[in-house]
């Protein structure tokens, strides 16, 4: 194999490295995939008001029977009584929220037979049904008087109760025959086809523990998802502290819906006889994540400010609810921001910073930001007081729950799941380290050392390519792409937030569009020598590289243009013809921003970084995956990739999974899919 080229040596940069607390020895065996699918999963930290007893989730997984289930748990902070389960055994519920009085914890479960809404007694543990409609509830929230309750159903907008939507439902199951019309986009969306439901947005009464009557639908007239598809949730909607009105965000485009990323917020009243009213109309671009001040005067929000382009800045925003009148809370501060709490006058948010996910407070008058928690991935968080509750994982450690302050500061871990797992596996140790990427801009990457790690042993490198492209692969612990189940098989593992990650400035995260195959494969080749030059226990003469999603049309793109630095390739959910990608995908507004205009506008961009106009030099050894039921890049890309594999005559193969989506889930296909890609690169480096 020919060694990098030594025009992409680099100096590395003076700052400071992220390094991994824990060192394995030669006796500990890592994490293999059937490790990684066993593990418990934490999640959704809740406090109740008075602060003092803490609601989270448990995922835990069958491998045998392929399949897992979520536990809800309660606990008091304080007692130190042991967690108690709050559903069903071996049931799953999602989704806790303590009653204004703290007395019940609200969650959903489908322990009736169709998604409901529970709720059980915080002092006894004694669980009863809430709801029982026609339809599965999909999303909630409380009113913060506790009288009502907003709920989603997924419905057929024309019909005017629940028990129509169900009774159509039926009627299509049993009908003979199965063909569809369409007359307009979607006419599929992530992993499923359009069948004329929408997501709505409906209020029910709460009295005496129980949602009374027909709920009313508080959404009618919106042709849109609320909350949105595929990935929307409770967040896309918040209730005025008041208890009498609701703001809810959601993209009405007709037949321009997959070109479109204007979403607005709407304010909607609980009776549901008036039109919502459209709070952000001016903007053309992406309006979410709603929260009201406590005084109700100000509603708190995020948008992006370019239309049709999904990675744009999410600025913190504050608008005036009387005069209509809005400002940007933080215009220096250059990160995106998720959902929103606010917590003793400063909001609080997390998101992506050089190869982390920190908690951050800013201040809504000022803009000033500062890190309330740092040293990883935080995912969730829950406030009360001087209480700070958040879930946090990092490329060691599964995600575990922690407690602090507002403030920040000292930290205590409040749960250690999965000690009996990981007892006697070790974690290969990881650096963060820097260069001079293009342009002479500071690139960041990661290198994990394989477990079991030697001095002055060499070892083969799994180089893996993260998809987006606008994200970032750094401190977190995936279950899909864990670096430290490559570090178990004796491999070192390097990967680069290449320019157009997120979480280095949006001008960073912009560099990529348009220019897919240039400065993101310029930095790859940089990092890749800049690991080699710095760790010598890389072995540059044994590597491979993979990826996924935009991951793995960087692999397919490298096959033609960098193919001879690797002993093998793997292209998982990877684009192969960037023209047919700009016609199948679904939501197209990603490849029209991406590629400035439709193919049949600006076809030269699209052929500008098209691995399908450069299979004539593709020689290096290939594994292929996609699933059947990936709308986002088709399966017909993966297939394309392999038969020009075959047709060339070059070492491969194709990993089909007829139940998946773009994201391998399922427990046991999990297994194969590591099991599949880890002999791959054994196969090509070790043997």
């Amino acid at each position: 194999m020919i060694k990098p080229l030594a025009r992409f040596a680099c100096l590395l940069l003076a700052v400071p490295p992220l390094y991994s607390p824990l060192l394995v020895s030669a006796a500990e065996r890592g994490l293999d995939a059937r490790d990684l699918n066993a593990l418990d999963r934490v999640g959704a930290p809740t406090l109740s008001p008075d602060g003092r007893v803490l609601a989270y989730t448990l995922r835990q997984a069958d491998l045998e029977a392929n399949r897992a289930s979520t536990g809800l748990f309660l606990r008091g902070l304080e007692d130190g009584a042991q967690p108690r389960r709050v559903n069903a055994e071996g049931k799953s519920a999602n989704s806790p929220s303590f009653s204004p009085d703290g007395r019940t914890l609200y969650f959903l479960s489908a322990e009736s037979g169709s998604m409901q809404l529970w709720a059980a007694s915080v002092r006894s543990g004694r669980s009863r049904q809430v709801t029982d409609y026609p339809l599965g509830v999909s999303t909630y929230r409380l009113s913060p008087d506790g009288r009502r309750v907003a709920l989603s159903f997924r419905v057929h907008p024309d019909c005017a109760d629940l028990a129509c939507s169900k009774q159509r439902n039926e009627a299509a199951a049993s009908s003979k025959t199965s063909g569809q019309t369409y007359d307009q986009l979607f006419v599929r969306h992530w992993d499923s086809w359009n069948d004329g439901q929408r997501n709505h947005l409906y209020v029910a009464e709460l009295k005496d523990g129980q949602a009374r009557g027909e709920p009313v639908r508080v959404s009618r007239g919106i042709d849109g998802d609320v909350p949105s598809v595929p990935f929307g949730g409770a967040d896309d909607y918040a209730w005025a502290p008041d208890s009498k009105s609701l703001v809810f965000s959601v993209r009405i485009a007709g037949r321009m819906e997959p070109t479109s990323t204007n979403f607005d917020l709407f304010r909607a009243e609980v009776a549901g006889d008036a039109a919502p009213v459209n709070l952000t109309p001016d903007n053309p671009a992406w309006d979410a994540n709603p929260l009201f001040a406590d005084d109700g005067k100000t509603l708190y929000y995020t948008a992006m400010k370019r239309p049709g382009f999904e990675a744009d800045r999410m600025a913190i925003m504050a608008l005036d609810l009387q005069s209509g009148t809005r400002r940007e809370v933080a215009p220096d501060w250059d990160f995106s921001a998720g959902s929103l709490s606010l917590h003793q006058g400063e909001l609080y948010t997390t998101t992506n910073r050089l190869g982390e996910h920190p908690l951050f407070a800013v201040k809504p008058d000022s803009g000033e930001a500062r890190i309330v928690v740092g040293g990883g991935n935080v995912t969730g968080f829950a406030l009360h007081g001087d209480t700070l509750v958040f879930q946090r994982d990092s490329l060691t450690q599964p995600a575990q729950l922690f407690v602090s302050t507002p403030k920040g500061g000292v930290e205590r871990a409040l749960t250690d799941f999965n000690r009996e797992r990981l007892a006697g596996i070790g974690m290969g140790a990881f650096e963060q380290f820097s260069f001079e990427g293009h342009g002479g801009a500071t690139v960041y990457g990661y290198v994990v050392k394989p477990v079991g790690y030697e001095a002055g042993r060499k070892y083969p490198v799994a180089f893996i390519i993260h998809g987006g492209p606008q994200g970032s692969m750094g401190n977190s612990f995936h279950y899909r792409w864990n670096p430290q189940t490559y570090a178990a098989r004796g491999y070192g593992v390097v990967f680069i937030d290449f320019h157009g990650s997120t979480g280095y400035g949006q001008a960073f995260t912009d560099s990529i569009s348009q220019d897919w195959g240039g400065k993101p494969l310029e930095d790859l080749q940089k990092g890749w020598a800049a690991a080699l030059s710095r760790y010598d226990f890389l072995d540059g003469e044994r590597a491979c590289a993979l990826g996924a999603s935009y991951g793995g049309y960087m692999v397919n793109w490298i096959a033609g243009q960098w193919g001879e630095a690797w002993d093998c390739l793997v292209s998982h959910a990877g684009v192969f013809d960037t023209r047919m990608m700009g016609y199948s995908t679904e939501e197209l507004w990603f490849t029209e921003w991406e590629n400035g205009g439709t193919v049949y506008e600006n076809p030269q961009a699209y052929e500008q970084f098209n691995p399908l106009l450069h299979v004539d030099k593709w020689n290096t050894p290939m594994l292929v995956i996609h699933g059947q039921l990936d709308y986002r890049i088709p399966v017909e890309q993966g297939i394309a990739a392999f038969t020009a594999l075959q047709r060339r005559g070059v070492p491969s193969q194709f990993l089909y999974f007829p139940d998946e989506n773009h994201w391998i889930l399922k427990p046991a296909n999990s297994v194969q899919w590591h099991d599949a890609v880890l002999n791959w690169l054994d196969r090509w480096t070790k043997e």
